[in-house]
This record gives structure tokens, C-alpha cells and sequence, in this order.
């Protein structure tokens, strides 16, 4: 053991009683995924099957939420504090920053589209006596609306070192973008403890602001077991709104559940404002749900919406869904087991596509996002392209504004974090900069740098507004699988909208593509402004594609990911626990392996190359009495 690993790990354990979460419901097992790994082995329908019915927990909240009327509350909040000229800030890390950034561009998209259509990509088609009632202010509710993500909007792509650890950074960040006393500030953790998103709900009652603490474990486990919580949750200044689901899906993952309760809320919360504020429909008035289907004694809005993502749930664990999405995972499977590559293709639900793709990185240790430029880094399995002519552009248009980059200067960081972490935290800000986050290419101009071939596969997302340019071989995506197809490469292809849309869609593919792998999802005619169920049911349908494809994998055993990346102290932890159930060792000895196997792999991790997952050469080097070099080698035999 090297004197650098054995000090990191002494480091950690002299604050790790802050970052032992394994008491935390997040973090145990769901029992209905307990066997998910040999399962979905076995059939990849039935694994399918097991991950949507988890997602039961997060209707069965969403429930319990409508019911207390706490919607309407929240809104009203809100709705007060924009006439009022104040601001609405949403903060995360992690799964809940690209959460906080897709909810900002949900509202912007919405804004922009009642602008005068001036857009090439505009679909709403409000009446003029509409667009005359909202046209003097929707450019200024656009612009009410900010995310602050933990690292920045590059932590979109890659999670930044050491964001999520410090409460002075969520303090500095929100405070950077003026929040002040007419403001509302929503701070979104999965787990209900994450410094960073604490540090912003306490910047919030610092300035006068309103704040809501948003999170998904019990309060009394948080009490009790981790004193920054506690310390949120019995300060009567922060309102809290407690979403616990359950455990997740696969242990620990919050980007599913807790995330997809969180989203459902909170655009159910902006849908009342939008409304409020007089916006026209979002779609056509052809297209939109009659009134008044909501369950009786529940407030109308949260249930309609109740009711009719319950009604696309139940379409996505059909039969016939699971059996269509049972194909793509296989597609996908076959792909990255063969070293090859993956490209999705999407435009009005890039966000949404974007987060899921993004996120299989820290969770199941595949390559990140590759900067077209270096070529030093491992091929991404997977990448995302939309149709903005360079990426500048392109990253407006997935996040509906310029992205905003963290780029402090030295004397910002000064006291805000030890000294003798200063010059790593100013070195790691060198790398997060708009300049840097540029060199994603995720636009017309990053075509070039990824061309798919034989064995490659091509993904393309599209949703109802963009059907017709679907049908007439005009749209992006279209243009995209046609390309894909003529270069040898498999082609998938994701629709949801109205059934008749689904239908439409798929004799066009039977004919157009008869080996294109088609996946129709149905979705209620809603009328709702922000499209919020059909988000929400996209967002369950790719995490469960992603999850299931890499179960397939042999990146989860069971239903515990055993490729987690300790990119932070909370999965430092969480990578520590997994070695001590997987070797019978005690928490420090654990904790001690981990650093040593961590020193091994980290000159790759830090140049995005491939590397072994740390808890697996862990264990292997335990098991067996390996060094690092063969543990890696025994593990990599016995994964195939």
C-alpha cells in the first residue's frame, strides 16, 4: 500500500461518519429486482417487466402528493413570487442537476414556442388573439427560470471532482446568479444530504429567499443518521417536500426513481404556473384531452396527470412495449459487447436522451462522452447528436440557452476550500470552462468524428410534433437512420405519441425499414402545456432501456451496481460497503483496499480511458491474494 493511498483513505475515514448512507432507504434493496441480474439473462422482457414494476412506487407517491393539495400550495408560491419580478432557481448534483437543467429547459421550450414564429423548429401554432395575450411577457417568463447544477452545465456530460463534497460551492454558485429575497429556490437532492444542494438551500435563507428542500429518504433516518439533514429539515425557514419512493430499482441508483418522482412533481407544479400566467395549449386544440378526468376528491391538474401517466405506464409494461424495447436492449448489448459503437439521434427531447446517456458513465463505469479532439480517450459506446448546425447551437438547442459554465477565478476559490486542496480544485476548474464543454461535439459538426459502419447501431428519439417531418423523410432523424442504414449500421427507432400517431408510425417503418427495431409508445392525449407525462414516461422508458442493456452486461449483480464510480465521498462509501459485502472485510480495511485499487485505475480515469471497475479488482485482489495488475486480469476472464 503506497503512502499517498494509505493518507487518502485516512482522510476519508476521519469525516466518513458524514458520508455512511447504507442506513438510507435509497440505498438498500428492492425486493422485486432482487434477482434482476439472472433474470434478465434469462429474458429480457421479464427483466424489463421487474424494472417497470418498481416504478408502481413512484405512481403510489404521486398519489399521495396530488392528494395533499400541496401542488396548488407550491404554485401559488411560485406564481406570487414571478408577478412579483422574482426568479425560480432549481439546484442539484448529479442525476437532480440534470434534472434541475431539463425542468429550466422544459420552461424555456415552452416560452419560446409562443414567440412569434420566427424558429424553423417551431411547432406550436397558438391562435393570434393567444399569442397577442402572452406575447409582451413570454420572453421575460423564459428568462425566470435557472438551473445551477453542482461543476456547472459540464457536469451535464461528466460529473466534477469535489462539487458535490462542498457547501460553500452550492453556496457560491446560487449566490453567483443573484438569487435574492423575491426569488424561489428549489434544492432537489436524491438522498436529502448531498452538501453541495445544502449549501444552496442555505444561500436561499440567507438572501430572504423561498425554499424548498426536495428529497426521498425518511426524515427520521435523515435525523438520525447524518446531521447536515437534520439540520435542514428542523429549520422551520425551509419548507420540505419529502418524495420518498422506496429503494430503487437497482441499489443506490437514484437517477431512477427518486428522480422520477421529482420530475413529476415539479413540472406538475410548473404546468399550474403556466396556466396561471395565461399560456395558450401547447398543442393543437384537435390534440388536447377534454377536461375533468381526474380521480375523485383530488385537485384536478395533479389528478389528470394522476390518471393519465398511470394510463402510459401501463403501456410501457405491455407486452407488446416490453417486447419491442426487449429488441433495442439486445441491439444495443450486441453492439457494445463487440466493441462497437452507438449514436442516438433526437431534437425536442434531447435533454431527456442527453440525461439518460450521460448517466450510465458514473453509474456502470462505460466511457464518458469523448471531446472530438482527443484521441487519447477511449470511443464513447454511446453519444448523442441534435440538429444544430455547430455545437454551439446544438447545446443551445438541447438546453433552449447558452450553456453557463463554471470559470472562477483564484481568488474566488480562496476559502472555499483548504489549502491544500486549492491547487487541484483550480486545476479542475481549468477543465470545466464553456471553451472546454465545446469540444463535445454533439452537433452537425461531430458527425465527422464518430461515422458509423458495419456493426455500429443508430438510435433516433422522436416525438409526436416531430412526426410528419418523420413521414416525409425532412426531419433530423429521419435523415439520420437513412445514413446510418446506407453505411451497414443497425437502426432503432423510439416514437411516442397519440395511438393514432403510433400507428401511422409504425406501417411507415414496416415499409420504410422493415429492420429497423420500432418502439411505439402510446401516450394520452393530455393537453397539458409542458407535456409533463409524456416526459415522465420517456424518462422510465430510458431508464429502464439503459439499465436493462447494462445488467445484460454484467455491470449489476443482482440488482446492486458493482461498477459505481467513486467519483465523490457519498460513492466512496457506497463503493466501500459493497467491497465489505463482498469480502466479509471491516469498513476501514475495505475502505483502505478501495484506495489502493482506485491509485491503480486513476491515471486512466482521469484521461477517459477504459478502466476495471474498482469494487471488482477489490474484491478479486482480496479473494484470490492478487496484485492489482492480476486482479484485473482474473476479473476481466471471468466477466467475458
Amino acid at each position: 500500500m503506497s503512502q499517498s493511498s494509505r493518507q487518502r483513505s485516512a482522510d476519508f475515514l476521519k469525516i466518513a461518519d458524514q458520508f455512511k448512507l447504507g442506513a438510507l432507504t435509497t440505498e438498500t434493496s428492492h425486493p422485486v429486482t432482487a434477482n434482476l441480474s439472472d433474470v434478465a439473462r434469462q429474458d429480457i422482457a421479464t427483466g424489463l417487466k421487474q424494472l417497470f414494476e418498481v416504478d408502481d412506487d413512484v405512481l403510489r407517491k404521486y398519489r399521495a402528493f396530488a392528494e395533499s393539495g400541496r401542488a396548488r400550495q407550491i404554485a401559488d408560491t411560485v406564481l406570487t413570487a414571478l408577478k412579483a419580478g422574482g426568479k425560480i432557481y432549481f439546484t442539484g448534483c448529479g442525476s437532480t442537476g440534470r434534472l434541475s437543467i431539463q425542468l429550466v429547459a422544459i420552461w424555456r421550450d415552452f416560452w419560446q414556442q409562443l414567440k412569434p414564429l420566427t424558429r424553423p423548429s417551431a411547432t406550436l401554432s397558438p391562435s393570434d388573439g393567444e399569442r397577442d395575450r402572452v406575447r409582451g411577457t413570454s420572453e421575460d417568463w423564459e428568462q425566470r427560470a435557472i438551473p445551477v447544477m453542482a461543476g456547472g452545465d459540464f457536469a451535464l456530460i461528466k460529473a466534477v471532482e469535489g462539487f458535490e463534497d462542498f457547501t460553500a460551492f452550492g453556496q457560491k454558485q446560487l449566490a453567483d446568479l443573484g438569487v435574492g429575497s423575491q426569488d424561489v429556490v428549489f434544492a432537489i437532492t436524491e438522498g436529502g444530504e448531498t452538501s453541495f444542494v445544502i449549501g444552496t438551500a442555505w444561500q436561499g435563507v440567507a438572501v430572504g429567499a423561498k425554499v424548498y428542500f426536495i428529497y426521498n429518504n425518511p426524515d427520521a433516518v435523515l435525523c438520525e443518521h447524518v446531521q447536515r439533514s437534520r439540520e435542514v429539515i428542523e429549520d422551520p425557514r425551509i419548507e420540505k417536500v419529502n418524495l420518498t419512493t422506496g429503494p430503487m430499482g437497482i441499489t443506490g441508483s437514484t437517477r431512477m426513481q427518486a428522480t422520477s418522482i421529482q420530475l413529476a412533481v415539479l413540472v406538475t407544479v410548473l404546468e399550474m404556473v403556466v396556466r396561471d400566467l395565461g399560456a395558450p395549449a401547447s398543442r393543437p386544440a384537435s390534440f388536447a384531452a377534454p377536461k375533468g378526468h381526474s380521480p375523485a376528491g383530488m385537485p384536478a391538474l395533479p389528478g389528470q396527470f394522476l390518471s393519465e401517466l398511470t394510463q402510459l405506464h401501463a403501456a410501457l409494461k405491455s407486452p407488446a412495449v416490453r417486447s419491442q424495447l426487449a429488441k433495442l436492449v439486445a441491439l444495443e448489448e450486441s453492439v457494445y459487447r463487440a466493441g462497437r459503437k452507438n449514436n442516438y439521434f433526437a431534437d425536442r427531447a434531447g435533454i431527456d436522451l442527453l440525461t439518460d446517456t450521460t448517466e450510465r458513465s458514473p453509474t456502470y463505469c462505460t466511457p464518458p462522452f469523448r471531446k472530438f479532439d482527443d484521441t487519447t480517450a477511449t470511443e464513447s459506446w454511446a453519444y448523442l447528436y441534435v440538429p444544430g448546425v455547430d455545437s454551439p447551437s446544438a447545446w443551445e438547442r438541447v438546453c433552449k440557452r447558452r450553456p453557463r459554465c463554471v470559470e472562477w477565478r483564484a481568488e474566488d476559490v480562496r476559502g472555499l476550500v483548504a489549502s491544500d486542496k486549492f491547487a487541484r480544485t483550480m486545476d479542475i476548474i481549468g477543465k470545466i470552462s464553456y471553451a472546454e464543454l465545446m469540444r463535445f461535439r454533439i452537433g452537425l459538426d461531430g458527425l465527422k468524428h464518430r461515422p458509423l459502419g458495419p456493426g455500429d447501431s443508430a438510435v433516433a428519439l422522436v416525438v409526436e410534433v416531430e412526426k410528419d417531418a418523420l413521414l416525409a423523410a425532412a426531419g433530423f432523424q429521419r435523415v439520420q437512420l437513412d445514413a446510418a442504414r446506407q453505411a451497414g449500421a443497425k437502426t432503432g427507432l423510439i416514437f411516442l405519441g397519440s395511438a393514432e400517431a403510433c400507428r401511422e408510425v409504425g406501417e411507415f417503418a414496416a415499409k420504410w425499414n422493415p429492420d429497423c427495431i420500432t418502439v411505439l409508445v402510446p401516450v394520452p392525449a393530455t393537453g397539458l402545456r409542458l407535456e409533463g407525462v409524456m416526459r415522465v414516461g420517456l424518462k422510465l422508458l430510458l431508464n429502464t432501456l439503459s439499465t436493462c442493456t447494462m445488467v445484460r452486461l454484467g455491470r449489476v449483480m443482482g440488482n446492486t451496481m458493482i461498477w459505481v464510480v467513486p467519483s465523490n465521498l457519498k460513492l466512496i462509501d457506497r463503493a466501500t460497503r459493497y467491497i465489505q459485502k463482498l469480502t466479509g472485510l471491516d469498513y476501514p480495511t475495505a475502505n483502505a483496499l478501495l484506495f489502493e485499487v482506485i491509485e491503480y485505475v486513476e491515471p486512466r480515469m482521469k484521461a477517459d480511458q477504459a478502466y476495471p471497475p474498482v469494487v471488482g479488482v477489490s474484491v478479486m485482489r482480496h479473494r484470490y491474494g492478487l496484485c492489482n495488475e492480476e486482479a484485473e486480469k482474473r476479473l476481466l476472464a471471468e466477466i467475458g
